[in-house]
């Protein structure tokens, strides 16, 4: 599965374009289909608001906090509903790659 990219231009203004790595995508339909066996709605409405909130990224996306696991101010973490969310911000090609998802665990960094 290929990674794909969500692109948005407003004018003059620089947006940041996104990319979902496959290993996000994986993840996350991994854990949307264990939240769905219990109640597909809610499965529904954390995909919408993570995707609203991946996208705010696109226009300041280093407002979230450099990442816990890697060693890199390019990294960052965003929080969801108890889920963290690793991307990378590519400077000069204005973009986000949007890494893994995953439950918070006692992860130590990764190298």
């Amino acid at each position: 599965m290929p990674s794909f990219a969500l692109t948005k231009n407003f004018g003059e203004t620089w947006v940041f374009d996104i990319v979902y790595e496959t290993q996000f995508g994986l993840a996350l339909k991994s854990i949307c289909v264990y939240i769905s066996a219990d109640k597909p709605s809610a499965a529904k409405e954390f995909k919408t608001t993570l995707k609203a909130k991946l996208e705010s990224l696109t226009q300041s996306p280093y407002r979230c906090r450099a990442s816990h696991f890697i060693e890199n101010e390019n990294y960052r973490d965003l929080t969801h509903k108890g889920y963290t969310i690793i991307y990378k911000v590519v400077q000069d090609q204005h973009l986000i790659q949007v890494l893994d998802i995953f439950k918070w665990i006692d992860r130590g960094q990764i190298t």
